[in-house]
């Protein structure tokens, strides 16, 4: 790391992040996923029904493909386009894995059936974050068609943002980077 410059990570000597700004990004991330966390202990989501459940995480869905859409035009439209993304994935990945564990919570307290027993708010993001990383410890597990087709439906969503999620994020730096150059070498 001899010799860094900081241009590896999308930082141009002439124009790096102040300090005051990188305290900012991590002041926005840390409250944004402090705030998702409390609004996920507070709801008494193992005391919902069906409708609700689907509906909450057929909205929360569109919720976060809108959040990734806006996070994309930012990181573009940002003179520091990796520190944007950095800070987008830090709010948007807790936003999905905090939102399949909502459902999991929910299904769990529709049903014990669904996972074999009940499921905590803690238990329900374990069992999201086990699935996202594929761990899969086997300690809770889906039980029911229902759970199952769920679980499933989240495996694959967690396929398609780390393969398509990630690229549209890099495509973004990389358009950011481009438009941003031509303006620092008349510099």
């Amino acid at each position: 790391m001899t010799g860094s410059t900081g241009s590896e990570y999308g930082l141009r000597p002439r124009n790096r992040l102040s300090p005051g700004a990188v305290t900012r990004i991590v002041l926005r991330v840390v409250g944004s996923v402090a705030a998702l966390v409390a609004l996920y202990y507070a709801l008494p989501l193992d005391r919902s029904s069906l409708a609700p459940t689907v509906t909450m995480l057929i909205t929360g869905l569109v919720a976060f493909v809108v959040l990734v859409v806006f996070q994309v035009r930012r990181i573009v439209r940002s003179p520091f386009p990796v520190a944007c993304a950095v800070e987008a994935l830090a709010i948007s990945v807790p936003f999905f894995l905090l939102l399949f564990a909502g459902t999991y919570v929910a299904l769990a307290g529709m049903s014990p059936a669904n996972f074999g027993g009940h499921l905590s708010h803690t238990d329900g993001l374990y069992f999201t974050v086990t699935v996202f990383s594929t761990v899969g410890f086997g300690d809770i597990t889906a039980k029911s068609e229902t759970a199952r087709l769920v679980v499933t439906a989240q495996m694959i969503t967690d396929l398609v943002i780390l393969g398509l999620g990630i690229k549209i994020i890099v495509s973004a730096v990389r358009r950011g980077q481009q438009q941003k150059a031509p303006h620092q070498e008349g510099r």
